[in-house]
């Protein structure tokens, strides 16, 4: 009995310090409720203006992952924490995104997109009928699921570049101007596609290369007007900003006109079509750059004006070329020139100059003794058919300079040793290095002038891949080329990267027939995509090849 009762307090003493354990413990758990719930909290409503520390580091073009902690309404919940979010993953990828703990922003609908500024009306409308939302114009409150359109006050900044918060179950997308702000609804756009999330935190983007282009031949293969505004469509979600167009060869001339009808081949573009395209393309913030080649390419309009047709001294007729010691070669050419200015308001004019074949002759004066006497009649004693081209470039360039319109021109247009010099702010379009008498592009950029990207080794697509050319494939783009690589493989050094304004995908119809307007449509679907992450963003890209198709396959 004693033995039992000296056990009693020891067994007592046992259980009541199980009893204070199991007190400190449910104490610690609430503790950790408490804080569990207080994080939550401070996650959802982006804890005192964003992350701070490592955590905010900005990431480059990193892989996107929809953030945790979504409700199904898309707005916080406060019993969870959110991981750090990852940078979406669009073509072409964002520059920087600083990543935050937040449940992202999905569009619902009946929320609203709202701007802060008239200017951005159509941006705004744009955006909401692509996401199921309603577009409710200028709006100084803020409501949960708002999607904020403004313009920012940063004037010095490049004006294709936006800001885009997502914050608190809302986004704002800032820019300096319409321009950035579209750009932003793309980026969000692919964001979201498919039921995906925007990605909490903020995204600073803008593009390396001020000029963005894709260039279509539609003189050699008519392409109907659908076709044509559904790649202005698919040119606009990839950020591009030009669409050329090429609508006057041997082959066609494929656009209305009311100063010369006579030369207008069957299919065409009416100039209703032509203004639907460009007002389509405006929306989208893509200029339309016209193309009418000349002196040569112009077998179109010469069968019509033979009389115009550039001949031999023995009298025979070359193909395409026309005879610029003639007079009335000029005003046909100016005619159509000043008629087109209306119809494509833009700011570039390309005036082709490639390939006259008058100086594809070992003895260009000799050939062509009517061009030789204009020369010398204009330019004086020692002046060549060279000078008399070149000058011919320059007379092109002042009429459509008259309509504060930049000229360009192809590069060999452009000649080494005449006295006669292309007008300085004539743009070098350099897609060659092939032509008699070729020049490298470091002549060109050493001259001060501006270089846009045409390299025909990666960037031209040529139907029925005649002569060396071979369809160019969007891995080789990705992997190999540059805005810097202007020909060949082989890149110009660093100092001229400034006077390289971008660059074009140039669709070529050598063989009209060898595919269709959908074949087409298919085979530069991937070029066209690497090519705008280059000019995006120069530099190696975050994803490999297979990825970036991939993400590609997904955004569709």
């Amino acid at each position: 009995m004693s033995q039992h009762r000296r056990r009693t307090p020891a067994k007592q003493t046992k259980q009541g310090k199980q009893r204070q354990v199991l007190v400190v413990a449910m104490a610690v758990a609430l503790v950790v409720v408490a804080a569990g719930v207080s994080l939550g909290l401070w996650a959802a409503s982006g804890g005192d203006g964003g992350v701070t520390g490592p955590e905010a580091r900005p990431s480059q073009g990193r892989t996107a992952a929809a953030p945790h902690g979504t409700s199904p309404e898309g707005s916080p919940s406060p019993s969870r924490s959110y991981a750090l979010s990852k940078a979406p993953r669009t073509i072409p990828a964002v520059r920087e995104h600083t990543a935050a703990r937040g449940p992202g922003w999905r569009p619902t609908s009946g929320n609203r997109v709202v701007v802060d500024d008239p200017a951005l009306a159509d941006e705004g409308r744009l955006i909401a009928g692509e996401l199921g939302m309603t577009y409710e114009g200028e709006k100084d409150d803020r409501r949960a699921g708002d999607l904020r359109l403004a313009l920012n006050e940063d004037k010095g900044a490049n004006p294709e570049s936006y800001v885009m918060t997502v914050r608190g179950g809302r986004v704002e997308i800032s820019g300096p101007a319409d321009a950035g702000v579209f750009y932003g609804t793309r980026t969000l756009k692919q964001e979201v596609h498919d039921g995906g999330t925007a990605p909490e935190g903020v995204v600073r983007d803008e593009p390396a290369k001020a000029q963005r282009g894709f260039m279509l031949d539609i003189a050699r293969k008519n392409f109907t007007a659908d076709w044509i505004e559904d790649r202005v469509r698919e040119l606009g979600d990839l950020k591009f900003n030009q669409l050329g167009l090429h609508f006057s060869d041997d082959q066609g001339f494929r656009i209305e006109s009311d100063s010369h009808p006579e030369i207008v081949s069957q299919q065409h573009l009416t100039k209703a079509q032509v203004r639907k395209i460009v007002d389509l393309a405006e929306s989208r913030h893509i200029t339309v750059v016209p193309e009418i080649d000349s002196p040569g390419h112009l077998g179109a309009v010469l069968d019509a004006h033979p009389d115009l047709q550039l001949s031999t001294a023995q009298g025979s007729a070359v193909q395409g070329a026309i005879d610029i010691s003639e007079p009335g070669s000029a005003d046909i050419v100016d005619d159509l020139l000043n008629e087109y200015a209306d119809l494509f308001p833009g700011g570039p004019w390309h005036l082709g100059g490639d390939e006259y074949q008058a100086l594809v002759r070992s003895d260009p004066e000799a050939s062509f003794p009517q061009l030789a006497s204009a020369a010398r009649e204009r330019y004086g004693s020692g002046a060549t058919v060279a000078d008399l081209t070149t000058g011919w470039l320059n007379d092109r360039a002042d009429t459509v300079r008259k309509h504060q319109r930049t000229p360009r021109a192809w590069n060999d247009g452009f000649f080494r040793g005449t006295s006669v010099k292309a007008a300085k702010d004539i743009q070098v379009a350099y897609w060659t290095g092939k032509e008699i008498g070729a020049r490298q592009p470091a002549e060109y950029l050493a001259e001060g002038r501006k270089v846009i990207n045409y390299n025909d080794e990666f960037l031209y697509y040529v139907l029925g891949q005649p002569q060396t050319f071979v369809y160019p494939t969007g891995q080789r783009i990705y992997e190999q080329w540059t805005p810097r690589v202007l020909r060949g493989t082989t890149a110009v050094p660093e100092r001229y990267d400034g006077q390289i304004l971008g660059g074009s995908f140039a669709v070529w119809c050598d063989l009209a027939d060898s595919q269709t307007q959908d074949q087409v449509a298919a085979g530069i679907r991937m070029p066209l995509r690497a090519t705008v992450q280059k000019l995006w963003d120069p530099g190696e890209p975050e994803l490999s090849w297979a990825e970036f198709r991939a993400l590609a396959d997904r955004l569709g």
